[in-house]
């Protein structure tokens, strides 16, 4: 029997060939698309970028900051570890890490626990940054 999930199939892949995989599966953003999502309400942005980055660019105004090994307790609607904006499997997610690379295999682990409305912004903070989108220094 066959494993349907990508990078599981008999034949191993790369991180190229899976990042393709599972970006093939629900639909990226782009950054100026998820700000106005986010100002409006449809949408939240979850930060993973780890500390270090964090505290050298800045924090993206309003985001939840998820450190990446804790994103999926954190968000899981029917977890006991969720965060109270975890309230049900049609929330929105905007996931973003540095450059939007490990923040599309986080969105597709989210939608393995039925977050079918995750996903990821294309280019993360950096496309953000570069945007002229909101940023505010770590020390608020």
């Amino acid at each position: 029997m066959s494993d349907s999930r990508p990078g599981t199939d008999e034949h191993p892949v790369g991180i190229d060939e899976l990042l393709e995989r599972v970006r093939d599966g629900y639909r990226r953003v782009e950054a100026h698309e998820a700000y106005e999502a986010a100002r409006q309400g449809d949408a939240l942005l979850v930060d993973i970028r780890y500390a270090a980055l964090r505290e050298r660019d800045g924090l993206i105004p309003g985001a939840l900051v998820i450190e990446r090994n804790e994103l999926e307790w954190r968000l899981d609607p029917r977890g006991s570890h969720r965060l109270p904006e975890a309230t049900g499997h049609d929330v929105r997610f905007l996931v973003l890490c540095n450059e939007g690379y490990a923040s599309s295999l986080a969105a597709a682990s989210l939608h393995q626990l039925g977050l079918h409305r995750a996903t990821d912004v294309v280019g993360g903070f950096q496309a953000w940054r570069a945007a002229g989108l909101p940023v505010e220094s770590p020390e608020g």
